[in-house]
């Protein structure tokens, strides 16, 4: 029975950072309908360039992290303004192409410009796991599931109270009216590739503590798609179920 419980307590603890990793994919589908299947290439990157920041640069940790979404923020503004502004009111198989060809173009330049950069990221946690009952509990994924959820919690208080998380959820009604009302949609679709960014690299060096980095990080972009399927299909099906 304890083996079971520590079975569910480390399958929640994971499925936190899985979480993260889909909100990612989420807060762009959710302010432009465009589906990134370059998600896990997002991931990735931020992965890669924290541990760019760490074993290249030297720098500390929490300097790195700012490098590295400093580095996403950068990515998001040269993909919003080559990309994205050429993509307003195109059919939803363009954008899926685009996102494509952007991990396609990720992975490539990732493994040359990271090339024998060691992807291993440490965080100051102590190994040893907490036994609460008898149930096993890794303080590493423990540290990660609580950053994990309060990333998702800010993310979303953002989107329900701040100004331009408004502007976002107009956009995501309709382009074209929110165009109408002043909205400056490039720049707004271009903030949220840049928040996506900010959430890849927390997610990307949380993953990569928990289960290692380098390339091979850009996998979990595959992992988080049934969360967000059967996300998607629990949303849609709450008003129907509605009296």
């Amino acid at each position: 029975m304890l083996f079971l419980a520590s079975l569910l307590v480390n399958g929640i603890l994971a499925g936190a950072v899985y979480a993260l990793v889909a909100l990612s994919f989420v807060v762009v589908y959710k302010s432009s309908r465009m589906i990134n299947f370059a998600v896990g290439e997002w991931v990735m990157f931020g992965s890669l360039l924290v541990a760019t920041g760490l074993h290249v640069l030297a720098i500390d940790l929490a300097s790195a992290v700012i490098f590295a979404c400093a580095g996403m923020v950068m990515l998001a503004c040269i993909f919003g303004s080559l990309v994205l502004r050429r993509l307003t009111g195109r059919p939803l198989v363009a954008m899926i192409m685009i996102t494509l060809g952007l991990g396609a173009l990720m992975r490539g330049v990732g493994s040359v410009v990271f090339q024998g950069v060691p992807g291993g990221i440490s965080l100051p946690i102590p190994s040893e796991p907490l036994i609460l009952q008898g149930v096993i509990v890794p303080r590493d994924r423990l540290v990660a599931a609580g950053m994990a959820t309060l990333c998702i919690g800010v993310v979303s208080w953002f989107y329900h109270v701040s100004r331009a998380g408004l502007a976002l959820r107009a956009i995501a009604d309709s382009q074209l009216l929110a165009s109408a009302t002043g909205i400056n949609v490039q720049r707004y679709l271009t903030l949220t590739w840049a928040i996506a960014g900010v959430v890849a690299v927390l997610a990307g060096l949380l993953w990569t503590f928990i289960t290692g980095g380098g390339i091979s990080a850009v996998l979990v972009g595959l992992k988080v798609f049934p969360i967000v399927i059967i996300g998607v299909l629990i949303v849609r099906r709450e008003p129907s179920s509605a009296p």
